[in-house]
């Protein structure tokens, strides 16, 4: 098998999620390897890496009166053929099934033979776990899987739940998320005191794009239990618009322990001046967030849902406590932040974990791996 560098386009969501950050961060390293690389989106990706062999081609989504809502899945999947005419590709990595799966599989339709369109669809978490039990939705997912050349999903867990709601009786290949951390702009003291965190005072980090499913209420639950039994601050990097949340923090007066920033794009020097992570999503593929702390050797307090636990050892690199036990949560928050020798040797597993097992160097040749096996089977 050849080992040329191959073209191949990314589609992703360009918000703030971990879908279109770990699509970023692939591409990036993708280009860096020799790969000619080809983004195709309606925005230009959150993180979306500069220099040679990365490209960006915008879908123009057109309201016409004719319709109630603009459609995106039409204009994309027209934009993923064009690009794959003009540009020879070898295949299309699409991330997050709805619509983008959808629209690769009406893209190589369009194509003739010569330009037969490679597709691999990677799954990320609620294109499954909700609209994969939507049956407005269920239908079209499970064929755009059936019709994609290699699927894969990012944990174990998701790998189960697709073929629980979806039937998918075709092979789903698990290739986990991975992080790699950028130098830092600021030294960890400057951060803290650009956050206002005081001498003595511990940081929480949470990151999230505050959906629903984030359940940000026992969060916040879980920290009006610390409050007044530890000192510290919790900092908030929302991916989304934040004033619904920043409301109710305040509503339950605690908006002098939470501080709150929108779309942070070097995400590093906040991660370097954090004494621990705090989640407590509903449900989770994977939490890229976790990853990222473990990464700088901090560890998190979540609840033990979905993928969370094949990424975070409970008693070993963070602390995992039952889902929608607040109380747990925040006694599993004070017992770390109180013992610094502790927390510092969960750092240090966590960083070793992320390592050995969610690197770039670990998983970046697996996806490699898979599209020459894509790009082989289709000759």
């Amino acid at each position: 098998m050849s080992d040329r560098p191959l073209r191949l386009a990314i589609t992703c969501y360009p918000s703030v999620g971990g879908s279109g950050i770990l699509a970023s961060e692939l591409g990036e390293e993708l280009a860096a390897r020799g790969h000619e690389i080809h983004f195709i989106s309606y925005e230009q990706p959150f993180r979306m890496p500069e220099g040679p062999r990365v490209f960006f081609h915008p879908v123009k989504v057109s309201s016409y009166d004719l319709f109630k809502y603009p459609d995106y899945t039409l204009p994309l999947s027209v934009k993923m053929a064009e690009v794959s005419r003009d540009h020879s590709l070898d295949l299309l990595h699409v991330h997050y099934a709805v619509p983008h799966a959808t629209a690769a599989v009406l893209a190589r339709a369009m194509l003739h033979e010569e330009h037969r369109l490679r597709i691999i669809t990677t799954l990320h978490g609620t294109d499954t776990t909700l609209l994969g039990r939507d049956p407005g939705y269920g239908p079209a997912i499970r064929h755009a899987l059936e019709n994609s050349d290699a699927v894969t999903t990012v944990s174990q867990f998701m790998q189960r739940e697709t073929v629980r709601l979806l039937g998918v009786q075709r092979p789903i290949e698990v290739i986990h998320n991975f992080f790699e951390p950028h130098r830092s702009q600021h030294r960890r003291d400057e951060m803290r005191t650009e956050l206002g965190l005081q001498e003595g005072e511990a940081m929480l980090l949470h990151l999230s794009n505050l959906r629903p499913l984030k359940r940000t209420d026992l969060m916040l639950d879980a920290v009006a239990r610390l409050k007044g039994r530890v000192p510290f601050k919790l900092v908030v990097l929302a991916g989304a618009d934040s004033r619904a949340f920043a409301a109710e923090v305040k509503r339950r007066g605690l908006d002098k322990e939470i501080v709150i920033r929108e779309r942070v794009s070097e995400i590093e020097e906040y991660l370097e001046a954090a004494d621990l992570g705090i989640f407590t999503s509903e449900v989770e593929s994977f939490c890229l967030s976790i990853l990222e702390l473990m990464s700088i050797g901090c560890p998190s307090v979540a609840f033990a849902v979905g993928g969370i636990p094949e990424v975070s050892l409970s008693g070993e690199t963070g602390l995992l406590v039952p889902f929608g036990d607040a109380a747990a949560l925040a006694a599993a928050a004070e017992t770390l932040l109180l013992n610094p020798d502790q927390r510092a040797a969960m750092g240090r597993a966590g960083r070793a974990r992320a390592r050995q097992h969610f690197s770039a160097a670990t998983i970046v040749p697996q996806y490699e791996a898979l599209y020459r096996r894509v790009v082989a089977s289709a000759r």
